[in-house]
Parts: structure tokens; C-alpha cells; sequence
């Protein structure tokens, strides 16, 4: 059966979407999936860092079947009372001033909106965004976007007045310094960039990712965000923060920019909003967004009852249970013990994180060892733990399980991914 789905998908779907293991799913639960022949695997990858309260979490499924028996779509047409509560409960979770929202469907879609907003409120065009990035591949986010250069391959031109300066990526810095001795070179970079490429007066806003996922999982040092803020508030640019990825708890607060105290003028929220289902959000100030003209945007699908119904129970969840003190717990032991299998494996290069986004780079004589970290996934999966890689060479293991994840499941996963890389002789 397996293999006959595989094939099936082969002749009906494009290649262009990439799916990253051939498990054909039967069942799912908490942090486990089953598979056909009824194998159980621990998803250390969340579906892409989405289903955050676990895979088919029950309070959410009882608010899906709830809601799918009561209204389904409304198009803009009506008004109804799931995406009203949602607002409310998201300005009772995001950071000060985050009081108004628009809902879409997905992390791009929400971060096009935030580049209308950012452009229509300042009457300005130019848009600042970080090496390593990304931010979504519909036209608007693709420009903005720079994790990969397969994702830009022959789509150029992107949408101009996008400027990109390095991401603060501490341990593979752009000018070659060394974390102990970093002068900041990366925020120097960013003020050259405004002197020479565009003055800061013609830019509408600086979007970053507070901690960068796709293109690394990294974790910015102490004060470039807040430089960033300063920056903004200083020539009047709206400061966007994509928590698309890193938002909804996943860093073991409910959005990261709260580990550096900085509040966003928009910020973008999608991933894990709503377990699952298909569902983003432009949050901003109510004086901006009521700036914004009836008709200046729009959505036919975005802000969907069913899904608002799966978000409202997701937050329920996530507060009822804990999952954020879970999440900032389990992922400080994560870090140390990985800390630990790093000092015995010299292709580990780097352990970094915030909560459950945890990033490990594997390297080899000092390079990316994209290659290695293919041979450990393998391995690992053949053991029961789905993991995902990330990062501009594909070297980077991603380790977001959700938020629910105990220490003995994550001592588990752990425990596998030393046994592969045990058995694929990396140690030193």
C-alpha cells in the first residue's frame, strides 16, 4: 500500500513540492505518528513546526467537529462569532500594542499583508529584509526571502525596493568575526546599507525573523534587535517581526521577540496558530490598522470559522497545560544534553536555541556537512525519530517537536540521534 500511494502521488502531483520521507500516514497522536504497516514514529519536526499542541490534539479536533456543524465559510460576507473571539484572545497573548488583526491562510500570505500595511501606512517603498531569511515564495515574500537559492531559480525579477543586509548569524558570521570579539559588524553593515543603497526616509520597513528558522535556526546576540528597534523608531520605519515559525510558543514564550524585549509596529503569526489548519495573521496597533482603508485588503478564504475555532482551542490548550513553561524546560535540557554529545562528536559545530527550536549544524574540516547530516537522518528515521534539515546548505537539523514533548520522549529522540551518530563513526 505504501509504495502503490507513492506511486499514485508520483503521477498526479508536481515534483515541485518536495515531501521529506515516504512514511504513508494512518494515525497520529500527541507527538507520535503511525504509519500503513503500523509502525509509530516521534515527529521532531512538528509538520514543519506547526501542529505545536501535538498532532491531533483533542481539545482541538472537538473544536473543528463543533464548529464544521455549524458554519463553514464566509467569505467576507458575514459576521461571525470564532474570528472575533480569536482577536481577542490574540491581544490578550502578543506583545503590547498588538491590538488589531487581519486573518489569512498562510505565513506568506500574512507577511505579503504586512509589506502592504508597513508600504500603505508610510507612504514609503522600500522594504529591508535579512540574509538567510525567509519568509514565504509567493511573489511579495519571495523577495524577501533568501534561505535558498533554489526557491529565487528562475524567478527573477522579484519585486523591487528589497534591500538585504546579513542576519546576525553569530556562529558563521558574514564579516568572519568571532562571537567573543564581535563588534556588531552585521548592524554596521545594515547603517552602510542605508547610506549607500537607500535612505532610510524612502523605507517603508525592516522585517526579520527574531529567531531565523528555515535558514538556520539561529538565535540573534543580545542587542541587535534592539538596535533594530532603535533604528526604526529613529526614522519612523515600521520594525515587522516574522514569528511565523518562531511564534505560538515555540521558543517556550508565546512569541520570541519577548526573549529581547522588543515590540514589533506588525508582526506576522502563522505555523502553529491553529494546530494544523490553515490560518495566519497581521497583528499591528489599532491606529495603524485602522488606517488602512475598507477594500486595501482582502481575503475569500483567510479568518476561516473552523480554523479560528482550532486557534481559540489551541491557545486554550497551550495555557491549560503548561506547554510554554514545558516548552522552556524540556528545551534547556535538550541544549545541555546536546552540549554534551557535542564535546564527543566533532561534526556537531554548533548547538544553539530558544525553547523547542533547537538548531544543530553538523560540519566537516570546518565546512557544511550537508552529506553527514543526510546519512544521520536516515539513520534516525530508520529508528523511529523524524527529523528535518535546514539552513543555505542543508546542514542543519532542525529540532522542533511540540510543545507537549516530555523529557523521557525527548531523552528518547535524543538517545537515537546518538546512536546514529555512533554508529556513523562521527564521534572524534
Amino acid at each position: 500500500m505504501t509504495d502503490n500511494l507513492i506511486e499514485r502521488a508520483k503521477g498526479v502531483l508536481t515534483s515541485a513540492l518536495v515531501v521529506h520521507t515516504d512514511i504513508v500516514v494512518k494515525d497520529a497522536g500527541g507527538i507520535y505518528v503511525e504509519d500503513v504497516s503500523g509502525r509509530r514514529f516521534m515527529d521532531f519536526s512538528s509538520g514543519l513546526a506547526t501542529v505545536n499542541t501535538g498532532h491531533n490534539h483533542p481539545k482541538v479536533v472537538a473544536a473543528i467537529k463543533r464548529q464544521a456543524g455549524i458554519f463553514m465559510h464566509s467569505g467576507s460576507i458575514f459576521h461571525y462569532e470564532p474570528v472575533v473571539l480569536l482577536a481577542e484572545k490574540l491581544r490578550g497573548i502578543t506583545p503590547p500594542g498588538m491590538d488589531m488583526f487581519f486573518f489569512s491562510n498562510s505565513g506568506a500570505e500574512a507577511v505579503e499583508g504586512a509589506i502592504k500595511l508597513a508600504r500603505h501606512h508610510t507612504g514609503r517603498q522600500g522594504v529591508v529584509a535579512f540574509v538567510g531569511g525567509f519568509h514565504g515564495r509567493t511573489y511579495g515574500s519571495l523577495s524577501l526571502t533568501t534561505s535558498n537559492i533554489l526557491y529565487r531559480r528562475k524567478y527573477q525579477p522579484v519585486v523591487p525596493s528589497v534591500y538585504h543586509s546579513p542576519y546576525p548569524y553569530c556562529y558563521r558570521c558574514f564579516f568572519g568575526q568571532r562571537q567573543d570579539s564581535c563588534s556588531m559588524d552585521c548592524y554596521r553593515y545594515l547603517e552602510r546599507l542605508l547610506k549607500h543603497l537607500i535612505p532610510p526616509d524612502e523605507v517603508a520597513c525592516i522585517i526579520i525573523e527574531p529567531v531565523l528558522g528555515e535558514g538556520g535556526y539561529v538565535v540573534p546576540p543580545a542587542g541587535f534587535l534592539n538596535r533594530l528597534r532603535d533604528l526604526c523608531s529613529r526614522w519612523d520605519i515600521m520594525l515587522v517581526l516574522d514569528e511565523v515559525q518562531a511564534g505560538m510558543g515555540r521558543t517556550g514564550r508565546w512569541f520570541a521577540s519577548e526573549h529581547f524585549g522588543v515590540i514589533p509596529d506588525i508582526m506576522t503569526i502563522a505555523k502553529g496558530i491553529a494546530s494544523g489548519m490553515p490560518l495566519s495573521a497581521v497583528a499591528s496597533r489599532k491606529d495603524i490598522m485602522q488606517a488602512w482603508p475598507p477594500g486595501a485588503h482582502g481575503t475569500t478564504f483567510g479568518g476561516n470559522p473552523v480554523s479560528c475555532a482550532a486557534a481559540i482551542a489551541t491557545i486554550d490548550a497551550i495555557q491549560e497545560q503548561g506547554m510554554l513553561g514545558n516548552a522552556a524546560w524540556v528545551g534547556e535540557y535538550a541544549l545541555n544534553r546536546l552540549r554534551t554529545i557535542q564535546a564527543s562528536y566533532d561534526r556537531i559545530g554548533d548547538v544553539r536555541g530558544l525553547g523547542l527550536m533547537i538548531g544543530i549544524e553538523f560540519v566537516k574540516e570546518g565546512g557544511p556537512d550537508p552529506d553527514g547530516l543526510r546519512d544521520i537522518l536516515r539513520r534516525c528515521l530508520d529508528k523511529g525519530l523524524v527529523l528535518l534539515e535546514c539552513g543555505v546548505d542543508r546542514n542543519i537539523i532542525r529540532l522542533a517537536p511540540p510543545l507537549l514533548t516530555t523529557v523521557a520522549e525527548m531523552e528518547r529522540g535524543l538517545d537515537i540521534l546518538e546512536e546514529s551518530l555512533r554508529e556513523a563513526g562521527a564521534g572524534r
